[in-house]
This record gives structure tokens, C-alpha cells and sequence, in this order.
């Protein structure tokens, strides 16, 4: 492998472990659709943040595509409590209706601009170790690597910082609020993580791969285990497991990376939902 193929290989793994963190929290809480509704809506907070400080490699653009994943959890919430619609119907209609605002401004806006709908779907994951980090004058490495290895470390602090109260709201709501556990404020917590995750990982690997590597190894896990540190550690071991397969099907095919890397999720998923079934069906044979 060259040096350009190991690097897009790390950039993967980053992506998919620091998707794979928030995910476990999103599949145990049944909130798994907010990944896809955060990862869509973020791009109008990208495109408007674009269209103020019009630099495609502002930090701003971050920070107001993260307000924007905020907004989108705290408008769904309200129609959730209205109690006249249900939470996937919530879902339903704010995400879309943030994600085409984004889509039309793009058309009327920044038609010129490297910000088009093959990005916001699959991103560009093979032109990311190109754009160096650069400190001191010595070459650090692809800036999308240390950009999501922050995230990683990130997500992983406060996930073991809050570990009880994640614990505890996550199984028990009504025991971590007789506890003085505040629920509102771990469930904003956990989409703050998946929104700052999306946003840092969605020009990279995309919208689509954003959703698949943030929900599915969760959910391939859940069908392994009940328990909260096996799972997030399975978590990681089916992402990274995916992305390398994923990434090994793009260079032997000459497909989309990040394509690839969904669809292996899939597969891998597919497998062990299907291992679990035949293994059940034996057992209540026997």
C-alpha cells in the first residue's frame, strides 16, 4: 500500500470510530433516526455559516453546522411533546425540511462552490489527504486525520466522564431522575456528541456513511450483547472491522470508498443478524 492508501485507510477508521461512540447511545435510547436527521439538516447551518464568513475552511462553518444539528434535536423534541405526532413522524418532518432549505441554497447560492450533492451524500474522503496539517513548518499528517482524532478523543472523554449518568438514563430514566440525574440534560449531551461527530465527519466520508457508521455497528452489537461496555466495544470492532473490509472492496473494485464502507456495514450486520436467528431457531429446536 502507498502512503496515500494508509492514510485514507487511518482517516476511515477515525471516521467510523468516532461515529461508532455516539451511535451506541442513539440505537439503546430508539433515537437511531436522529442520526440521519442531524447528519442531513447540518447542511443548511453549513451552507448559511458559508454564505456570512464566505471561507469554505472556516471553523465557523463547523460551529454553525453543530447549532444547526442542535436545532433540528430541539425542534423535534417540541413536536414530540405537543403529544399530536409520534417521534419518527417528528423525524420525518423537520430533517427534511432543514436538509432541502440547504439544497436549494446551494443551487441559488454557491453554485460555483465545491459544495454540491455528491459531497453532501458521499462526501470526498479520497481527495482528505491532500489538505495537510502543518505546525511548525513540518508536515503532521492529513488535517481531516487530526480533525477526527479529536473528535474520537473527544466523544471518549466525555462518554467515560459521564458513564454512570449515560448508565443510568439510558436503562432506567425514572431511577437516574429519582437519583438527581437530570434526563434532558444527558439525552441533549448525547445528540450534542452526535451532532459534533456528523458535522466533523460529513465532509469526509458524507451523509450517507455518517447514518451507516453510526447506527449500524451499534445495532450489529446490540444483537450481540445487553451489556453497555460490551457493546460499545463490539461497537468499534464491527466499525473498524467494516471500514477495512469496505476499503479493501473499493481498491480491489475501483468504487466509492465511502460507498463501500456503508454497504460492508450492511453486510456485516446481515451476517450476524443471520448467525443470531439460525443460532435462536437451533436452540428452541433442540
Amino acid at each position: 500500500m502507498s502512503l496515500i492508501q494508509i492514510e485514507l485507510l487511518a482517516i476511515a477508521l477515525v471516521a467510523s470510530i468516532a461515529c461508532s461512540l455516539p451511535g451506541v447511545f442513539l440505537v439503546l435510547r430508539g433515537v437511531a433516526l436522529m442520526s440521519d436527521a442531524i447528519s442531513h439538516a447540518i447542511l443548511l447551518g453549513i451552507v448559511i455559516t458559508f454564505l456570512i464568513v464566505q471561507q469554505l475552511n472556516s471553523p465557523w462553518l463547523l460551529i454553525g453546522a453543530t447549532v444547526a444539528g442542535m436545532v433540528t434535536v430541539w425542534c423535534t423534541e417540541k413536536l414530540i411533546h405537543t403529544g399530536h405526532i409520534k417521534k419518527d413522524t417528528a423525524i420525518g418532518i423537520v430533517f427534511p425540511f432543514f436538509f432541502s432549505i440547504g439544497v436549494i441554497l446551494i443551487t441559488l447560492c454557491v453554485r460555483n462552490v465545491h459544495l454540491d450533492s455528491d459531497m453532501v451524500l458521499l462526501g470526498d474522503i479520497a481527495f482528505a489527504p491532500f489538505t495537510r496539517f502543518f505546525l511548525g513548518g513540518y508536515d503532521l499528517g492529513p488535517y481531516a486525520l487530526w480533525q477526527l482524532g479529536a473528535i474520537v478523543v473527544f466523544n471518549l472523554s466525555l462518554i467515560t466522564l459521564f458513564f454512570k449518568e449515560l448508565s443510568l438514563v439510558t436503562f432506567d430514566p425514572e431511577y437516574a431522575h429519582v437519583s438527581g440525574f437530570s434526563p434532558n440534560f444527558v439525552h441533549y449531551l448525547i445528540m450534542f456528541l452526535a451532532s459534533i461527530t456528523a458535522v466533523s465527519a460529513f465532509d469526509i466520508v458524507g451523509a450517507i456513511v455518517v447514518v451507516a457508521l453510526m447506527i449500524t455497528p451499534a445495532a450489529t452489537a446490540f444483537l450481540c450483547t445487553k451489556q453497555l461496555k460490551e457493546m460499545i466495544q463490539l461497537s468499534l470492532f464491527f466499525s473498524i472491522l467494516s471500514t477495512c473490509l469496505g476499503y479493501a472492496l473499493a481498491i480491489a473494485c475501483d468504487v466509492s470508498i465511502a460507498g463501500s464502507i456503508a454497504m460492508m456495514a450492511g453486510v456485516v450486520f446481515g451476517i450476524v443478524f443471520a448467525y443470531k436467528g439460525a443460532f435462536h431457531r437451533h436452540r428452541y429446536t433442540c
